[in-house]
């Protein structure tokens, strides 16, 4: 049996991943197949980049993380950027039902958590 090798990298990206992500797989996919989650993000007509992220996290959240590829890390990481990123931008005043907030869910994150 091979022994998992410790990459300080990986344990970061995961790390900063599971923090940014604060959702439940369930969650999430309870959560994508409403109209708000549908019609958050930019869409060039067809399904959002952060629709189709969500689907994706939902995949990562269900793997184990020893099993988690270098594609896999890429996303994670991607996720974390624009987490972080986003919640800068927290609008003035009730969040609770703006695009703004809806977008952060599709990526993982309920800032109302």
């Amino acid at each position: 049996m091979a022994r998992e090798r410790h990459d300080p990298d990986r344990d970061e990206i995961v790390s900063a991943f599971d923090e940014a992500v604060n959702m439940t797989a369930a969650q999430m996919e309870k959560w994508l197949v409403t109209e708000e989650s549908k019609n958050a993000g930019q869409s060039d007509g067809g399904e959002s980049v952060g629709h189709a992220s969500g689907r994706r996290i939902v995949e990562l959240l269900r793997t184990r993380k020893a099993d988690l590829d270098d594609d896999d890390l890429a996303h994670m990481r991607k996720v974390t950027g624009y987490v972080h990123r986003h919640v800068e931008q927290r609008p003035k005043g009730d969040v609770t039902d703006t695009k703004w907030r809806h977008s952060l869910m599709n990526w993982g994150h309920d800032p109302e958590k």
